[in-house]
């Protein structure tokens, strides 16, 4: 009898995680990543596709486990619709940690939502603990994505490289190219010395918080509202040495004056388009 009860657990078990780990990603994806009109026919203006050269620069396509190379019919941004759309660059942003119950005035970072996603997704265990793996994982992801695009796609490190990518682009409108960068800085653990991996592994835009304080600042959603720690001020640093571009989307006002305060280097909002 009692080997007939764990037998049965243990299928019921089973059942469970595989409902789990192969619907749970899938639904929570479609649910926060909603496209309101669908097949909607839309006239473009007779002059939308003349425009040379049309750019984004946020999305959080990669924290999602999906294939942008293929039509997603719940999300806004994968290749197909980048083509469609004479969308020639994405900015392509890693989120690897959000607070729970996540809202626009007072988080901490005493939770986090993309711990059980990562698990819920299957990615390696080192990513599920370590904010700074999950984030590499996602720059990996994007430069698979490049190699299998058959040339369509490329992430782009560099001024020359963008450079080639926009006269190559003039040629062949289908072209179309990525950059990564860092929605919070939290992802380099405390280790400044990080951002050599992160450079290494092809970002180029950093900004400094998300939803939350971390050791680097305060983030306009957190608690604190505070300005650059010291550890912050050596973040600016490093990034400027390499020529990572500053992004002050979520900062706290008092981030943005101290990062002002010590810099002349051009900054970006990224959120907003300046």
């Amino acid at each position: 009898m009692l080997k007939k009860i764990i037998k049965i657990s243990l299928i019921v078990i089973a059942i469970i995680a595989i409902l789990f780990f192969s619907i749970t990603p899938t639904y929570v994806d479609h649910s926060k990543n909603t496209i309101v009109y669908k097949n909607v026919k839309i006239d473009k203006v007779s002059w939308y596709d003349s425009i040379s050269f049309i750019a984004d620069m946020h999305c959080d396509a990669l924290l999602w486990d999906r294939n942008i190379l293929k039509r997603n019919d719940h999300d806004h941004v994968d290749i197909p619709k980048m083509q469609e759309a004479n969308a020639a660059f994405q900015i392509f942003t890693i989120v690897s940690k959000t607070p729970r119950n996540m809202n626009y005035d007072h988080n901490t970072g005493n939770t986090d939502n993309v711990s059980l996603l990562t698990f819920a997704q299957l990615r390696s265990p080192e990513d599920w603990f370590s904010l700074k793996s999950r984030a590499l994982h996602q720059c990996d992801a994007l430069k698979k994505a490049a190699l299998k695009s058959n040339g369509e796609f490329r992430v782009i490190t560099s001024q020359k490289e963008l450079e080639n990518f926009i006269a190559d682009r003039n040629k062949n409108r289908k072209l179309t190219a990525g950059m990564l960068g860092i929605e919070g800085a939290h992802c380099l653990e405390n280790d400044v010395n990080n951002v050599d991996a992160f450079y290494n592994a092809g970002v180029r835009y950093i900004g400094l918080t998300h939803f939350f304080d971390n050791e680097f600042g305060g983030s306009a959603h957190g608690v604190s509202k505070s300005g650059l720690t010291e550890k912050g001020k050596e973040l600016i640093k490093r990034m400027v040495d390499k020529h990572i571009i500053i992004d002050l989307a979520h900062s706290s006002p008092k981030l943005i004056d101290d990062i002002f305060s010590i810099t002349n280097c051009p900054l970006i909002v990224s959120h907003t388009g300046v």
